[in-house]
């Protein structure tokens, strides 16, 4: 989850290695440094906290050198401090940066210690070094001790890593974790993601699972998990600098809440032709793969995880086809039993959540023979281990927050539920009608994003909360699910979510004045069933919230406002009830002055178990 920059050029690279910092951010944001080579000596300087203290302590005593690493971090071992900070040095020789896990980090700290080797941090990243520096003293050269150190270590890594014995190279391996080479005119630079580079470089190299590679000015090579010299290709990137900058909006998150209507309109585009859904969107064989499906198996965690519970009730209610759907972390180590012929659909917006690969590779193991990625990355490890894929298209998303990753996500999944529901029961009348309602959303979107000041005048009810309480019934019951993790997330509010059906057993104990309820209501078949829910938190005193289909005629009263959300069909209505929640969360957190892009303790892309 921590971000790594690294660079070797025949300019000052410590300007590009801020700069990448700050597009990384929202990878890790509990500590920042950076390291140089110059006159072969390592020049360090690392802070607490966000990059823009590193950025302060740099101009009061600045540094410079044309090969250099950086680092963001997320805490894992050890708590956020500057001697916890990356980079990591062994005996002023090596430097590293390190994303990942190692799960072996005590025993190798135990025989470092033997060995003399003294230990400043608290972190496993520092076995990591102090390893690279031991075999050193037995192997010629950095490559030969890199490629030792790292049979050395169990778990997963992405790592930048420099030497003063060979101060015009600069070392990169990936295993578990992602990082990309960028490439330049007469220049290299390594990253854990595109946006940090895209700066300097729209050309880049994905490292693939076990490679190491050798950068220095003049020669890139590259060695895969066997050991074996590789080419990999140069894929270059159609995003900008300017495709991840805020813009005119104060944060992130709103930005990319009001991207939604393009969002979806790129992810349906290209995939209907005369309205109807081309198959090998999903990849060349989709269809045979489809023809053999009996099942359908989602693993996702987080926000992706709400998408596949929505999902879930359209592949059983739409397809008619049976449909389980598991927290990835949870799968990997229950022991499931999959049914012969199923189709395990992984969804992730990186594509590098270590939970849902690992699910996806335990899948494989238990015999699972398809698989399918809905994913937000192309070149990303989730995709590549996937048969087929569906990319979601909503664009680089940097606030953690994920608004347009999800919304792009449930459309994404519904495209399956139409190519699946084909060889179950859905007619080609029902899949007309959903198509129509898909092409209609960019519009509903825009329509949505209306109700954003009467929203924010709404927030302010929440600002001097600590609970509120989301409700919803079938498919919106995972849409206040992910409603109140948005609230959670980013306001600091304790907030959980119910199907309107249970309050009687058990939440309706916790109803009081000062207990928001929000309601999603869009005027279905369970309308008059969740009206009764709202009628027996009001007779409580509770004070609700409804966001509700402008149909119906329910006006405001003592302890229930009404939200009236523009109509839309049925079956998207989750995508677009999605949106308000998103505005509330939001505008709660301005008013609580929270950091809205990069709440306490969490990261964009959790890397890591």
């Amino acid at each position: 989850m921590c971000g790594i920059v690294g660079g070797i050029a025949q300019r000052n690279v410590v300007p590009i290695l801020l700069e990448g910092l700050k597009r990384l951010e929202y990878r890790g944001y509990d500590s920042a440094g950076l390291a140089v080579i110059n006159n072969q000596q390592i020049f360090r300087k690392r802070e607490l906290g966000k990059v823009k203290g590193l950025e302060a302590l740099l101009a009061a005593d600045p540094i410079s050198g044309y090969v250099g690493i950086a680092h963001t971090r997320w805490a894992t071992h050890g708590k956020p401090s500057t001697a916890n900070a990356h980079p990591h040095i062994s005996r002023d020789t090596i430097v590293v940066v390190h994303n990942g896990i190692i799960e072996n980090h005590e025993h190798l700290r135990k025989t470092h210690l033997d060995l003399g080797y003294e230990f400043t941090s608290e972190t496993d990243t520092e076995v990591i070094v102090h390893e690279i520096h031991h075999a050193l003293q037995s192997t010629d050269g950095l490559l030969k001790a890199v490629k030792q150190a790292v049979k050395k270590l169990d778990g997963a890594y992405a790592l930048g890593i420099m030497c003063t014995d060979e101060p015009d190279t600069l070392i990169a391996c990936r295993k578990g974790s992602p990082l990309v080479i960028g490439v330049g005119f007469g220049e290299y630079f390594i990253a854990s993601d595109v946006a940090a580079l895209l700066p300097v470089t729209q050309r880049f190299i994905f490292l693939e699972e076990g490679d190491i590679a050798k950068i220095s000015i003049d020669e890139l090579l590259i060695y895969d998990a066997q050991d074996q010299l590789v080419k990999r290709p140069i894929k270059q990137s159609q995003l900008t600098a300017d495709s991840v900058d805020k813009g005119e909006y104060r944060h992130y998150m709103l930005k990319e809440i009001y991207e939604q209507p393009l969002a979806i309109a790129q992810t349906l585009e290209g995939r209907f032709i005369n309205n109807r859904l081309q198959e090998n969107a999903f990849g060349h064989n989709a269809s045979e793969v489809f023809d053999n499906i009996k099942a359908i198996q989602i693993l996702a965690c987080g926000t992706s995880f709400h998408a596949g519970l929505v999902a879930r009730y359209w592949f059983e209610k739409l397809a008619h086809v049976p449909c389980n759907i598991e927290v990835a972390s949870e799968f990997r180590y229950r022991h499931p039993v999959l049914a012969p012929d199923t189709l395990v659909v992984t969804i992730s917006q990186s594509g590098e959540t270590a939970d849902t690969l690992a699910a996806l590779l335990e899948a494989k193991k238990l015999g699972a023979k398809y698989s399918l990625a809905i994913c937000n990355v192309p070149e990303s490890s989730l995709v590549r281990e996937s048969d087929l894929v569906l990319m979601t298209r909503a664009g680089p998303e940097i606030g953690v927050a994920s608004t347009k990753a999800f919304t792009t996500q449930l459309a994404t999944l519904m495209l399956l539920v139409i190519a699946i529901g084909r060889r179950f029961q859905m007619t080609e009348l029902t899949e007309q009608k959903i198509t129509e309602e898909l092409f209609s959303l960019p519009g509903k979107i825009e329509q949505v994003l209306k109700l954003d000041e009467q929203i924010k005048v709404l927030a302010e009810q929440f600002a001097e909360k600590q609970h509120a309480l989301f409700l919803g019934r079938g498919t919106h019951y995972p849409i206040a699910m992910e409603g109140a993790l948005k609230l959670k997330e980013i306001s600091y509010i304790h907030a959980e979510a119910y199907p309107a059906g249970e309050l009687k057993h058990g939440p309706l104990a916790l109803i009081d004045a000062d207990m928001p309820v929000v309601t999603v209501a869009p005027n279905n078949s369970l309308l008059e069933k969740l009206k009764s829910n709202i009628q027996e938190v009001s007779a409580r005193g509770g004070q609700l919230i409804v966001f509700m289909d402008e149909t119906l005629d329910q006006e405001n009263d003592e302890n229930v406002q009404i939200v009236k959300v523009p109509q839309v069909g049925n079956e998207t209505s989750p995508i677009i009830y999605t949106i308000p929640l998103q505005l509330l969360a939001y505008h709660v957190a301005v008013l609580k002055g929270t950091d809205v892009d990069q709440p306490r303790n969490l990261a964009k892309s959790v890397t890591v178990e």
